[in-house]
Order: structure tokens, then sequence, then C-alpha cells
């Protein structure tokens, strides 16, 4: 069953935890690492999310991000599809390279915001990558050098967290390394990397999901408290939109279409030559497991099957793996 929207309006803040598959590394040296930072710049000026906190590790990155108008889902699959295109071209590999969908986390921004800066910048002291945060300072892969003035990305809100220390910004980066340094001694916090579910939150939470369509949410993890659910909850409906338009459906059939030389007719069709019926099912596959919408839908726009539908989700990962495109190549 595909799964549905994540817990997303404009505003919202996300620990966000992408991880290789089968915990593979993601980075094969400083040329991928530079890639990805360059695209993480480049996927945030064009969606207008707000960054505060990041770190590469060697097999999962962790971000801090504050959502606009573009969606989570939108933004991270600009950004880890066209990374893991551009990374299996350099490897000469095919196939997924990162593990399933990304992890989010909805996080209540008052309470949580800086306890995340802290704990994302210091995993790979955690990791025994650096030693000392003395090495941290010099680690280029963190946002941490950012906040202490020694690396300039203009994509990364350093003004909201330092302002939260001081406002002499030579006292706030002071004050927010002393609070790095404390961090040292905290070690692993899970709560900020498991979230809460949902479902925990008792009867007010569960009467709220069970009054909209966003039922999938059982399962949702959240860093706050139950009001914050709520508040959030009521957001999601006021911002709550279909999360692909007929208009960007048929951008992803001509996109395929593209791929193959096809037309979006031939997609759209009854036709069954092989590099059809193989274009359809990557179709299916990304408008299903990517998009979220439902088998009945796709198969009335193809002018399928339910059953045809659900044989080219089965079929698209090895189409997919034999020409080295993952489902982020069509569904940015």
């Amino acid at each position: 069953m595909p799964r549905g929207p994540r817990l997303d309006f404009p505003g919202a803040l996300h620990h966000v935890m992408a991880r290789g598959i089968e915990r593979r590394e993601i980075f094969d040296g400083e040329e991928d690492r530079r890639d990805f930072v360059e695209r993480l710049g480049v996927v945030l000026q064009k969606t207008a999310a707000e960054l505060f906190a990041w770190a590469l590790m060697p097999n999962h990155i962790h971000l801090l991000l504050r959502t606009g108008e573009v969606r989570l889902g939108d933004v991270m699959r600009r950004l880890l599809g066209g990374y893991a295109t551009a990374f299996n071209r350099r490897q000469g590999r095919c196939g997924h390279l990162f593990q399933n969908r990304f992890k989010s986390i909805l996080v209540e921004e008052q309470r949580y915001l800086l306890e995340l800066v802290r704990y994302i910048h210091l995993n790979p002291v955690r990791a025994g990558i650096v030693s000392t945060l003395e090495d941290l300072d010099d680690y280029a892969w963190t946002g941490h050098r950012c906040l202490l003035g020694c690396d300039q990305l203009g994509w990364q809100d350093t003004d909201r967290v330092l302002t939260l220390f001081a406002r002499v910004r030579g006292q706030a980066r002071v004050t927010y390394r002393e609070f790095v340094r404390d961090g040292l001694k905290h070690g692993r916090r899970p709560e900020l990397t498991t979230g809460q579910v949902i479902r925990r939150f008792g009867g007010r939470v569960l009467r709220a999901l069970r009054r909209g369509r966003e039922s999938w949410a059982a399962d949702e993890r959240i860093l706050g408290s139950e009001e914050f659910v709520l508040r959030a909850l009521r957001e999601f409906r006021r911002h709550d939109r279909p999360r692909v338009d007929e208009e960007h459906f048929d951008r992803l059939i001509h996109d395929v279409a593209k791929f193959h030389a096809l037309s979006p007719a031939e997609i759209t069709g009854n036709g069954i030559r092989r590099d059809v019926v193989q274009a359809r099912s990557i179709v299916c596959f990304v408008a299903v497991r990517e998009y979220g919408l439902s088998l009945a839908q796709v198969a009335r726009t193809l002018n399928v099957s339910g059953q045809s539908v659900r044989r080219g989700i089965d079929s698209a990962p090895g189409i997919l793996a034999r020409h080295n495109w993952t489902p982020q190549t069509f569904a940015a």
C-alpha cells in the first residue's frame, strides 16, 4: 500500500536523515562530499527551504531544515535523486544508493532547535571521525564551522541560531561553542533521532487524526509536546492539498517518454511494445511509490487495468537498475 504524504506544512521544522542502502557508504571521497554540498545549496535556494544544521557522515546524512511552500518530499527528491544519479555515474554503479524513503521527524522548534543543532554537529565526534571539539572546528563537512564564522555558506541560516545565544555576533559564537562543548558529555540521545510515535500521545491526538484523511500518520515521528502535535495537525489541514496535480503527473509521463524516445501518447495508449511497457512500468512505480497516487488513479490516466499497474510496479526496479536510473530521476 502506498504511503501518504508526510506531515508537513510551510514553516515546519524537520530533522531529516537519509542512510545508504544496506548501510553502505554514500561518499567515496571529497569530490562526492563537495558535490553533495553544492547540490544542497542549489536545492535550498530553489525551494526557499531554510537550513540550520547539517552533517555528512560516511553512510548517512543529517539535515535540520524548515520547509517553505515546497514540500519536504520534493526538496529531498531533488537533492537525493540528483546526487544519487551523479554518484552512480562517477562510480560506474547502478541501482539505489539510499535506503528506502528518507526519515524525517517533525520538530517543535522552540524546545528542540538548539538541541538538534548541537546534536547534529557533534555526530563526527560521537562516530570517532574526529576526536575533539578542536578537531571538529576544522572539520569541513558539518555546519559547525559556519556558525563559528570559519566558513561562509550563503544558504545556511546562521543568524537564526546565533541570535538565540547573544545579540553581538562574536559573543554569540563563543557562547554557541561552549554550548556544543557541554554537549560532549551527553552522549547519544535516541529521542532526537527517533522522535515519538503519534499514537503514544493518547486519545486527543488519535481522535484528531481520525477526523481527516491523514490516518496514515499513526506512525509519524514527532519531537514535541501533545499540544504541538495538535497545532501541527491543524496547520497541515490548513495547507493540505493534493500531492500531485494533473500537470505534475503529465510532466512525469513526458519525462519518462523522453528518456525512452517515445511520445507521451504511446505511454498512455494501448501499445504493448517492450519499450512502451517498460516506460509505462516506470510511470506506475514513480506515481504510486514516490507520489503516493492510488492504483486506480494511475490506471485511469494510463488507460490500463489496476493489475497492469501492479505488474508495472513489480517490474520497474529491475528496469531502473539496468539503465542506471533511480526513481528520483523522474520524481524531481
